[in-house]
């Protein structure tokens, strides 16, 4: 929907940013997204340090530090799925 207010128009987007953003791998970006911010509040609330939480998900601290980030180019939906496994989380996938 376009409305036009003192000469500003404003686009109001989907539900997912990427897409808004025209990225060809919107789907992909959010779910990782949505994994990640499901992870680091799993971290957070059980107030594991970044060392602690790499040795729970059997990764680096580097890792966990790139997560914590939202730097996610560098894990696959895969991989954040099997962070959730480690961390004693049900996995469900629904369309």
């Amino acid at each position: 929907m376009r409305v036009k207010k003192d000469e500003t128009t404003i686009i109001r987007g989907t539900a997912n940013v990427f897409a808004d953003l025209g990225y060809a791998d919107a789907e992909e970006r959010q779910t990782k997204l949505r994994l990640a911010r499901t992870i680091n509040g799993i971290v957070a609330r059980r107030s594991l340090t970044q060392a602690a939480a790499a040795e729970k998900l059997g990764t680096d601290q580097p890792k966990v530090s790139a997560l914590a980030g939202y730097k996610l180019d560098r894990f696959s939906v895969e991989r954040l799925m099997t962070f959730l496994t480690a961390l004693d989380q049900g996995v469900e996938i629904a369309p």
